[in-house]
């Protein structure tokens, strides 16, 4: 990740909470009071936010000292933990929430990527994720969806061509839509043509398009369709596709899937506090 806006993130999450200052922390602590707290997962699943912790605590109070057990990717059991903060009450207090909002969505997000990817084992294809992030989120949620082993589509608007069906109407045709956009591009830039029908797949062949999408088609409709792709065009199923269907698509021989419910509708790794000061124990965070 860009840790320089990683940092610039925080301080935007930060400052949304903590507006003026933390009144509950700071009208029962006073500034020289001193604990620890543990975060640790309450069910199993995929790590990922070790950055996030890391440099998150440290913004807040640079006297702060934090070590992260487990590194982006790896897997955790219920119970067991994932790091240890310890310093300044207040500080502790006032980042504990937006740290653990960000890496319980994050390890939610690998979690699920890592489901995916186990899906098609044994198979050509290949998982990626889409544009449907929260906006603001983008390169929080990609990264994690890389620690779940899976791999990124295009990062936004700005780094590759996809002519969607509403690209192609207002443009009057594939063929013209991939005409007149590859005038205007470099030689560095792909262009992926979305396709629903068997005609307009010869179509975005003929027109030179680089890779291909079979939006909402069926696996055997993708199955019958491949044949007629060459070699070097990229091929890929989007659309309405779930982890309860995603072996039947792998199994398609297509490369590439994108799941927008890697990071649309994600679950949240249920990830906790166990707070420890004055010998006593209890659950924070909520």
């Amino acid at each position: 990740m860009n840790t320089i806006k990683l940092k610039e993130m925080l301080k935007q999450f930060f400052n949304e909470d903590i507006g003026d200052g933390d009144l509950s922390s700071e009208s029962i602590f006073s500034a020289i009071e001193q604990g620890a707290f543990t975060f640790y997962a309450k069910q199993e699943g995929i790590f990922c936010g070790k950055q996030i912790i890391e440099i998150g605590f440290p913004l807040l109070d640079p006297n702060l000292h934090v070590t992260v057990f487990k590194e982006d990717g790896e897997k955790v059991q219920n119970g067991e933990q994932i790091a240890r903060i310890e310093g300044s009450l207040r500080s502790l207090l006032t980042g504990e929430r937006v740290i653990l909002n960000c890496i319980q969505r994050m390890s939610g997000i690998a979690t699920q990527a890592y489901a995916a990817v186990q899906l098609t084992q044994g198979t050509d294809a290949h998982i990626c994720d889409t544009r449907k992030t929260i906006p603001g989120l983008r390169m929080l949620d990609k990264y994690a969806v890389r620690a779940g082993g899976a791999y990124n589509h295009r990062s936004g608007l700005y780094d590759a061509i996809m002519l969607k069906d509403n690209h192609i109407s207002f443009a009057g045709g594939i063929t013209e839509a991939v005409q007149t956009a590859r005038g205007k591009i470099g030689h560095t830039v792909k262009i992926e043509v979305e396709i629903e029908t068997k005609e307009q797949l010869i179509e975005a062949i003929a027109a030179g398009a680089d890779i291909i999408m079979f939006d909402n088609r069926t696996p055997e409709e993708i199955k019958n369709w491949l044949p007629l792709v060459p070699a070097h065009i990229a091929t890929e199923a989007s659309g309405g596709i779930t982890l309860d269907n995603l072996r039947s698509y792998a199994q398609s021989g297509v490369q590439w899937i994108s799941l927008g419910a890697l990071t649309h509708s994600v679950t949240a790794l249920d990830i906790s506090a166990l707070v420890e000061q004055k010998g006593a124990v209890t659950i924070g965070a909520r």
